[in-house]
C-alpha cells in the first residue's frame, strides 16, 4: 500500500510554529524578547528574538534543522534574529554603522554586526531603526516611528544591494564595511501651482531665513515668490498664488530675476538691460532707504544699469558684498553694485537707441518713459569668453571671486577685484547653467549634452577637469538650485520637461518631478529650492509649480 505524502506546511502554519518556538524559548529564559517587526506582504514576515547567550543551544538546533535563520550580533552580546531567508556564512558580511547626524536619538552603537549581503537600502534602514528602537509594538508615539535612511560606503551612496557593491568594487564578503547612514529625503510631492500670463523664464524666492533678509537686517513674516516671464513683466506672488505686484519696464522677454532685499529686486532681459526695482513688503520699513527714493512708487524702476550690448540672461547677487554679476550674450560679464549711487551716472539722450529698438509704437512709448529714469554704468565689464555667457555665480566663501559658464565650453574663475580671469576649465560641450556646492567644494554645470558636470575648483588645471558626470536628463540642462537642507543635494531643470533631484554621491538622480498632470512636453526654464516653500519650477506651461518632500532632513 502506497504511503501518503507528508502534509504540506502552509505559510500560516510555519509562522505559527515559529511564534510557538519563540514563546517556548522566552519561557525557558533563552531569549528576553521576541515578535514580528515588519510585514512586507501577505507572503513574507520578519521575526526577531533577542538573547544574551553567546552559544545558545537553540541556535545550534535551529541551524541543524536548516531553519531559515539570520543572526545580527550587537555590542552587548545580544543577538537579533530574523527568520525569513536561508543563510550561510558566505552570504553575510561584517559591517559597522556610523552617522554624522547631530541628533543623538539617531545614533546607534558603532560596533560590528553581521548582515546578509543581499540587503539594500530598505533592509539596512530597517536594521538601523530596530537598533534605535523605532519598531516598538503597541506604540503610536512619533518618537518610535521608523525613520527612512540613506547609506554611504566610502562616500558613495548605496543604490544597489551590498552584494552588487562588492562585485562592482572587487571586494569579497570577508571585507569589513563601515556604512554611514543619513536621514533620507522623501519624494517631493505636488503642493500647488500658480498661473502666469506667459512663459516663465526665471524664479526666485524669499523667506525669513533667506540671505536677502538676514543680510539686509530686515525682518519678514511671509514667504514670497518672484518670477520673470516672456511678456517682459516681473511679478511677485504670495503663498496663496495671488499676484501682489507687477513690475513693468522691460521691452523684451525677461531672462533672470533676483531678490536683493525685501525692498529691492533686480531683473535682466533680452532688451540688454539690468534693472533695479523698488518693492514693498507689508510691515517692513527700510531705514537705510535714500531720501530721494522715498518719492518713487513701489513697483517702479530705481535705475537702469547699462553696459551689455546683447541680451542679458543670468544674474547673481552677493547680499553681503552688495554686488551683482550679469551674464551677457555679448560674451561679457557685468559687475555692478546693488546701490546705484556707487556707479557712474550716464547721461540719457531723448531716444536711446542703444537700449531699445524704437521700431514699434510700444517700444517708442517705453523708451520715452525710460528717459526720465536714472542710468548707471557697471563697476567693470569682464571679457574672456569667445561665445555667449550663459551663467554666473559668486563664490559662496569669497565675494571677490566669481564663476561663469559659456557656450564656448569653458568654466572661468574671475578675480572681481582686478576683473581678470584667473582660471579656465574646458569641457566638451556648451555649458548652460552653473551652481556651487561650497560645503563639498564642487562646481556643478549643466550642459547642452544633457548631463551635469561636477568639478573641484581647487584642483590644478593640469589635472582631470571633470570629477564626475550626472546623467539622466534627455535635453538641455538650463538651471540648477542647491538644496537648503543637504550640502550634497541639488535640483536641476531641463528642456525635457522635468526637474530632477540629485545627490553628488550617487551617479543617478534620486527623484524626477514632472508637471501636475504628469506630462513632460513643456520645457522647464528655471528651478528654485526654498527651505520653507519647497522646489519651485516654471517654464512653457505658464505655471509656477511647487513640490515639497515631507520630513526633509538636514
Amino acid at each position: 500500500m502506497r504511503s501518503l505524502p507528508p502534509p504540506r506546511i502552509t505559510r500560516a502554519r510555519r509562522w505559527k510554529r515559529i511564534k510557538r518556538a519563540l514563546k517556548n524559548l522566552a519561557t525557558k529564559g533563552y531569549i528576553s524578547d521576541y515578535g514580528v517587526f515588519h510585514r512586507k506582504s501577505l507572503y513574507s514576515r520578519h521575526f526577531y528574538a533577542i538573547t544574551r547567550v553567546h552559544k545558545s543551544p537553540f541556535l545550534a538546533r535551529m541551524k541543524k534543522r536548516r531553519t531559515d535563520l539570520q543572526v545580527f550580533q550587537t555590542a552587548n552580546s545580544s543577538l537579533r534574529l530574523t527568520l525569513e531567508f536561508p543563510m550561510s556564512d558566505k552570504n553575510q558580511i561584517k559591517i559597522k554603522f556610523i552617522t554624522s547626524e547631530e541628533d543623538d536619538t539617531l545614533r546607534v552603537e558603532e560596533t560590528p554586526l553581521f548582515v546578509p549581503i543581499s540587503l539594500k537600502r530598505f533592509g539596512l534602514s530597517e536594521i538601523v531603526n530596530h537598533l534605535l528602537g523605532n519598531y516598538k509594538q503597541d506604540s503610536d508615539e512619533e518618537d518610535h516611528k521608523p525613520v527612512p535612511f540613506n547609506f554611504l560606503i566610502n562616500g558613495e551612496l548605496l543604490r544597489t544591494s551590498i552584494e552588487d557593491y562588492l562585485v562592482r568594487n572587487g571586494l569579497s564578503s570577508e571585507a569589513f564595511l563601515t556604512i554611514e547612514y543619513t536621514r533620507a529625503i522623501l519624494p517631493p510631492s505636488f503642493q500647488a501651482s500658480f498661473n502666469n500670463e506667459d512663459w516663465i523664464s526665471s524664479i526666485d524666492s524669499i523667506n525669513k531665513t533667506s540671505s536677502a533678509v538676514l543680510d539686509s537686517q530686515l525682518q519678514i513674516n511671509e514667504s514670497k515668490i518672484l518670477s520673470g516671464s516672456y511678456d517682459g513683466v516681473v511679478r511677485t506672488y504670495n503663498m496663496s498664488g495671488k499676484v501682489e505686484k507687477q513690475y513693468v519696464g522691460h521691452s523684451a522677454p525677461i531672462k533672470a530675476v533676483k531678490w536683493i532685499s525685501p525692498t529691492r529686486i533686480v531683473s535682466c532681459g533680452n532688451d540688454r538691460q539690468v534693472r533695479l526695482w523698488k518693492t514693498a513688503y507689508e510691515g517692513v520699513v527700510d531705514q537705510n532707504e535714500e531720501n530721494e527714493d522715498e518719492d518713487i512708487e513701489d513697483g517702479k524702476t530705481l535705475a537702469i544699469l547699462e553696459g551689455h550690448k546683447a541680451p542679458v540672461v543670468d544674474l547673481s547677487v552677493s547680499h553681503k558684498a552688495k554686488r551683482i554679476l550679469s551674464a551677457g550674450y555679448d560674451n561679457s560679464i557685468g559687475f555692478w553694485s546693488t546701490n546705484y549711487k556707487e556707479m557712474t551716472k550716464i547721461e540719457v539722450p531723448e531716444y536711446d537707441s542703444n537700449v531699445v529698438s524704437t521700431s514699434s509704437k510700444k517700444r517708442r512709448k517705453m523708451a520715452l518713459q525710460d528717459s526720465t529714469i536714472r542710468r548707471r554704468s557697471p563697476l567693470s565689464m569682464m571679457s574672456g569668453h569667445t561665445e555667449p555667457v550663459e551663467g554666473v555665480i559668486f563664490d559662496a566663501h569669497d565675494a571677490t571671486v566669481g564663476y561663469s559658464v559659456s557656450q564656448d565650453h569653458t568654466i572661468k574663475t574671475w578675480d572681481l577685484v582686478t576683473s581678470r580671469c584667473v582660471d579656465t576649465r574646458t569641457t566638451g560641450f556648451s555649458l548652460l547653467s552653473v551652481l556651487q556646492l561650497p560645503q563639498v567644494n564642487l562646481i556643478a554645470s549643466g550642459s547642452s549634452a544633457r548631463h551635469i558636470n561636477l568639478h573641484d575648483p581647487r584642483i590644478s588645471n593640469s589635472a582631470e577637469v571633470i570629477n564626475a558626470k550626472l546623467v539622466g536628463h534627455t535635453n538641455f540642462v538650463v538651471a540648477l538650485s542647491a538644496s537648503p537642507h543637504n550640502a550634497n543635494m541639488f535640483a536641476s531643470s531641463s528642456h525635457d520637461g522635468t526637474v530632477k533631484v540629485w545627490d553628488v554621491r550617487a551617479d543617478k538622480s534620486l527623484y524626477t518631478i514632472t508637471r501636475e498632470d504628469g506630462t513632460t512636453k513643456k520645457k522647464i526654464f528655471d528651478v528654485c529650492w526654498d527651505n520653507e516653500i519647497g522646489i519651485i519650477s516654471g517654464g512653457e506651461d505658464k505655471k509656477i509649480q511647487i513640490n515639497k518632500g515631507t520630513d526633509i532632513a538636514n
